[in-house]
């Protein structure tokens, strides 16, 4: 095994099915998963207020070994919205290709509220602003851009996997520059959620579509390949 810049990493978004994305990418043969390294190197998120210099470079590298010939990459869903990762990321890894797998704000924002009950975390106004704000991904897709040229990031819908598994998983195979391949694991239901759903007041589904619409306009406008329906 050699260890070096990732190939791909993947950016976003939370409660977005990036575990199973990734897992059908893992099971790639021509891709390396190191057992014991989980998928979410999370590597970035400490330098927000913390300088990031050469040796943190090679110890971002160090976390990447692969078998000669083969890919390697991360997905660290947060990385998206932490504004600092992008240029970081682009001193570390200038040439890899990026992944980012939307899902509806709204249905995201639920969700993520799923999540937070989960771990144990009480509802605060803190952590609902935090959930919400993730779902602003013209916001955060512009700080992105801005450090990575398009064609170096592929823009994934959750709703399109779910319908279309096997045609969106060799459209992110070819983005990637992988042979052809069809995992079995493609052709089965996407794993269930875990746990109870939220249901959300109709007032507060409300606000929210208004708090985001904006938002998604301009990431139509930024990205038309996304479906708005």
């Amino acid at each position: 095994e050699v260890t070096g810049a990732p190939d791909f990493v993947g950016i976003g978004v939370q409660k977005a099915g990036t575990t199973w994305w990734y897992e059908l990418l893992a099971s790639h043969p021509d891709v390396s998963s190191p057992e014991g390294l989980h998928k979410e190197r999370h590597f970035f998120d400490r330098f927000g207020d913390k300088p990031f210099g050469p040796p943190d470079v090679e110890r971002y590298h160090a976390w990447f070994p692969r078998r000669t010939g083969t890919l390697v990459g991360e997905w660290t869903p947060d990385y998206f919205s932490l504004p600092w990762v992008a240029p970081l990321l682009a001193a570390a890894a200038p040439s890899a290709r990026l992944l980012v797998l939307l899902r509806d704000p709204i249905d995201r924002f639920r969700s993520g509220l799923d999540h937070q009950a989960r771990m144990g975390q009480p509802a605060s106004s803190s952590s609902v602003a935090d959930t919400m704000s993730r779902g602003f991904y013209h916001q955060a897709l512009v700080q992105w851009l801005r450090w990575f040229p398009a064609e170096q990031l592929l823009i994934l819908q959750y709703e399109r996997c779910v319908a279309d598994p096997a045609r969106q998983f060799e459209a992110t195979t070819r983005f990637l520059g992988l042979p052809d391949y069809r995992p079995p694991a493609v052709d089965g239901p996407r794993p269930p959620a875990r746990g109870t759903r939220t249901e959300l007041d109709p007032e507060v589904t409300e606000r929210l579509r208004d708090a985001y619409e904006p938002d998604v306009r301009a990431l139509a406008k930024l990205a038309p390949q996304v479906d708005l329906h």
